[in-house]
């Protein structure tokens, strides 16, 4: 094993610039930290390229999840704690981190089962409420989250760390609007979509049918193409002062809806 022991080094500076979402995709690479999200790449077939170690902040579960890393595909590199800390994340520090390949999302690769229940995220630009809503999907058993007309890069470090590492274990897809509206009806989907005007109580409609429930943006809801022909409108009740949930709170209030009356 290679130990690194300088911020300088060519390896760890390149790895330090996949923060950024320009350079993760010239690089089609991405950076991840943390026990349970590289345990559950590995798990996803993740294609690792470099996992960094820093044994004296390991765990016990990083320790083992060191000893089951893919040899024949990830070059493990151990560094120091003053290295590793320039490679990690704010104050987390589990002792091991990872650059990968960027795995594929692909709309016309997703093949749904019958009857499935699916997420569409349409224009959400912040990279934790795309990873806290599939984190809620992944716990309410949906088949897949599409993500609509995308403002930043599905496998953001920081959607990576909201989601717990399940943006590798549940399909997860992004394509234009119109792309994912036309597939939503080749697929045979009824579409609904919170809207703040919504025409009918969340509750009212029937999840048991194969479904597709749409959420906008926190600044701009949902646009006028998610208020069509054969899409239903649906309301959250909101008796406070605000006139609206987060992205990720109203997203997990109609996947335990669904999932109930499925149950």
């Amino acid at each position: 094993m290679n130990r690194i022991t300088s911020a300088q080094n060519p390896r760890v500076k390149n790895a330090v610039r996949l923060r950024d979402g320009r350079r993760r995709r010239q690089q089609r690479r991405i950076l991840m930290d943390g026990v349970r999200e590289i345990g559950r790449a590995i798990s996803a077939g993740v294609a690792l390229r470099e996992v960094f170690v820093c044994p004296g902040l390991f765990s016990a579960e990083a320790a083992a999840l060191v000893e089951r890393l893919p040899p024949a595909r990830a070059e493990l590199l151990e560094v120091t704690e003053s290295v590793f800390r320039k490679l990690a994340f704010g104050q987390r520090a589990e002792g091991v981190l990872a650059v990968a390949d960027v795995p594929a999302a692909d709309l016309a690769t997703l093949c749904l089962p019958e009857g499935a229940l699916v997420a569409v995220l349409a224009g959400i630009e912040k990279p934790g409420n795309v990873g806290a809503v599939v984190r809620s999907a992944d716990g309410a058993g949906l088949d897949a989250v599409v993500v609509a007309d995308p403002r930043t890069d599905l496998f953001n470090p920081t959607a990576i760390r909201a989601s717990l590492g399940t943006i590798f274990t549940l399909p997860v897809r992004e394509a234009a609007g119109p792309k994912v509206l036309a597939w939503l009806r080749a697929c045979g989907l009824q579409v609904v979509a919170a809207r703040v005007d919504g025409s009918v109580a969340y509750t009212e409609v029937d999840y048991r049918r194969p479904t597709a429930l749409v959420l906008g943006s926190e600044a701009e809801g949902l646009g006028p193409r998610w208020d069509g022909e054969g899409i239903t409108a649906v309301r959250l009740p909101m008796l406070g002062a605000a006139d609206s949930l987060n992205v990720s709170a109203a997203a997990a209030v109609l996947f335990y809806e669904a999932r109930r009356q499925r149950g």
